[in-house]
């Protein structure tokens, strides 16, 4: 099987890649400016006017939901981790169906702007919209930090941009087509994007499924000796290695999917129950090929590119998809897929930042704070000043969680979402004797534990508050690794010399001439960071290997044969001592799903069996009836 080149365009400045980013920047700020002529009220700065139709709404929530988590981080994590990146594909896909027989229906004839509209439809809107603002905006924030780290990684590689630069130009762009064009540019760039990405997976997995002769057991088979893992890289544990994770982490998935704002919002840009029903059917089945086609993709990459290349160009394993697609399809093809890749964000992005501001503006500020008297010229006004607060907010999230995988970010919001989001949705529209209290409750009780759970998990705790000292472990393991790895092997091939002086010194000067040799040759190496680091490993070696033909001068070969067997347990006690200053976490699992989602709901439970409310539970039916009838939905 060939595999790609270890030069690669990407890092360096790509005329084509260029070329395709600006196009399509110039062609979604053409819609954006046709849009901003069109947005002349709430309803159409929200809701597009309510004019979406079914196929056109499936598309843009496709387009909201193929995000860089799912083009980037999918591929990503299963070109790296093997068979467990599947969680995320198969978690984020099952939520679908929960949305379409539970919540489109209810919430186009209940709702207007944002799903606090269908949770407060029957009890007090003040506490509740403030509660619900506040989950929205988390789970947003949190979404949107993982598109940011996908943007810069992307445009620092492609441009040869700084990351914190390439950040900034995203947020940029973003913050200019909320403000501008609204839903209905949000919409339209949503489309593009969804039909130009599904079109370039598709000729990229042809492309990939070609090389294999169309058989994915032949891919599969060769994925397996292609990497280090083995046949362990088709078998679960690549990734979550504990079950309880591995439960918590789909449950967050599933019904995450169905607590995230600016999916939610995108049913009130249809004109009746009908098209919010068919928009759903449609997104599921261009979701579900799709995720098809990334799985293809990151098999494809862990092979025909291989984990070496793929992670030293990206730490996260990010770029796997660009890899392949420049691998089977040149630089041209790489600057095409480049450029859909930052379509993808960008569109999502804007979604993100226009459910974010429609909650602060929609629900706190109107809701909340003007008592739902406020005009719409006004309520328009404070959205788009809360665009550019969450954009500037979202760039720096960005910068500060550079270089995680942006599929693993996204399943931590989705956690958010499933415990702040989808237990009062759920219960108020099927549970007659929930309340104010419950609502309010449950809403900042799965957001308190999720949140806080995230920041004590190895996620947060280890990987970002305590980085620099889970560096300098990591270092030092990695150290003891390469030094008991070339010893051993120094005194395996050279003990036959023992006590010969002359000999030593010979396979001396042998190991000083490679090394020069070995510097020559990686000074041919573009990368200067990379180039360092392999020239500094490279002396490093020969270093430890001299060190160990030097003492071999005054040792016979019996010696050196009980050095070698002393060496492992010695190796494996340093290597337990330089291990245990590893910072631990104070929550065990990687995502508290499960334990968020179970307090949110039993606390709505609670607090609603505890504080009755007569009259919410009289305008149930009332609500029922609206809920799937219509009558007297917002038209």
């Amino acid at each position: 099987m060939p595999t790609a080149a270890t030069q690669t365009m990407i890092g360096q400045a790509n005329p084509t890649a260029i070329m395709f980013f600006l196009a399509f920047v110039v062609s979604t700020l053409a819609i954006t400016y046709w849009a901003a002529k069109r947005t002349k009220t709430t309803k159409d700065f929200y809701a597009a006017g309510r004019s979406v139709t079914g196929f056109q709404n499936g598309l843009a929530l496709a387009g909201d939901y193929m995000s860089a988590a799912s083009f980037l981080g999918i591929a990503g994590l299963v070109a790296t981790k093997g068979y467990d990146g599947l969680i995320y594909s198969v978690g984020w896909l099952v939520g679908w169906p929960i949305v379409m027989f539970l919540l489109s229906e209810p919430l186009r004839n209940l709702g207007k702007y944002t799903f606090a509209d269908v949770v407060s439809y029957r009890l007090n809107q003040r506490p509740i919209r403030a509660a619900a603002a506040a989950g929205s905006l988390v789970v947003v924030l949190t979404y949107l930090i993982a598109q940011m780290v996908g943007a810069g990684t992307l445009i620092k590689l492609m441009f040869g941009l700084p990351f914190e630069v390439a950040i900034v130009v995203t947020g940029a762009l973003m913050i200019s087509y909320v403000i501008f064009g609204g839903m209905i540019a949000t919409t339209w760039v949503q489309i593009i994007k969804a039909v130009l990405l599904l079109s370039g997976a598709t000729v990229l997995v042809f492309m990939t499924l070609n090389k294999f002769g169309f058989s994915y057991g032949e891919l599969f088979k060769q994925a397996s000796t292609a990497t280090p893992l083995g046949q362990k890289f088709l078998e679960p544990g690549g990734l979550v290695t504990s079950p309880m994770d591995a439960f918590s982490l789909g449950l967050a998935l599933m019904f995450g999917t169905a607590g995230l704002p600016h999916i939610l919002m995108r049913f009130f840009t249809v004109p009746d129950v009908k098209a919010a029903r068919k928009s759903v059917f449609y997104a599921t089945g261009f979701i579900g090929y799709f995720y098809i086609l990334t799985v293809t993709i990151g098999f494809g990459a862990a092979v025909i590119v291989g984990q070496k290349i793929i992670m030293g160009v990206d730490a996260g394993g990010n770029m796997a998809g660009p890899l392949l697609a420049e691998a089977l399809g040149g630089n041209l093809f790489l600057g095409f897929l480049s450029a859909v890749a930052f379509a993808t964000i960008l569109a999502v992005v804007s979604g993100l930042t226009l459910a974010g501001a429609s909650a602060f503006s929609h629900d706190l500020y109107v809701g909340v704070i003007r008592h739902g008297q406020a005009s719409e010229k006004d309520e328009v006004r404070v959205a788009k000043m809360a665009t550019v607060g969450l954009g500037v907010t979202a760039i720096a999230l960005g910068i500060l969680f550079k270089g995680q995988n942006v599929a693993f970010l996204v399943g931590l919001t989705f956690a958010i979402a499933a415990s702040a989001n989808f237990p009062a949705l759920l219960m108020s529209l099927m549970w007659k004797k929930f309340t104010t209290a419950g609502a309010v409750l449950s809403i900042y009780t799965g957001l308190a534990i999720a949140t806080i759970l995230l920041i004590l998990s190895p996620t947060v705790w280890v990987d970002i508050v305590h980085k620099s000292e889970k560096a300098a472990v990591d270092a030092k393991v990695k150290a003891l690794d390469a030094s008991f790895k070339s010893s051993t092997e120094a005194l395996g091939k050279y003990k036959v010399i023992a006590g010969n002086k002359a000999e030593i010194d010979k396979a001396i000067a042998d190991e000083q001439t490679g090394l020069e040799k070995k510097k020559v040759a990686l000074a041919e190496l573009k990368d200067e960071k990379d180039r360092a680091a392999q020239i500094k490993a490279a002396e490093g070696s020969t270093a430890k290997t001299v060190e160990v033909l030097q003492g071999l001068a005054i040792i016979d070969t019996a010696a050196a044969d009980k050095l070698l067997a002393d060496a492992k347990p010695k190796y494996e006690a340093e290597k337990k001592e330089a291990s245990s200053a590893m910072p631990k976490p104070i929550f065990p699992l990687k995502n508290p799903g499960i334990y968020s989602m179970a307090g949110a709901f039993l606390i709505g439970i609670l607090a609603s069996l505890m504080s009755p409310d007569r009259e919410a539970e009289k305008k149930f039916d009332a609500e029922k009836l609206r809920e799937y009838i219509g009558v007297g939905a917002e038209d």
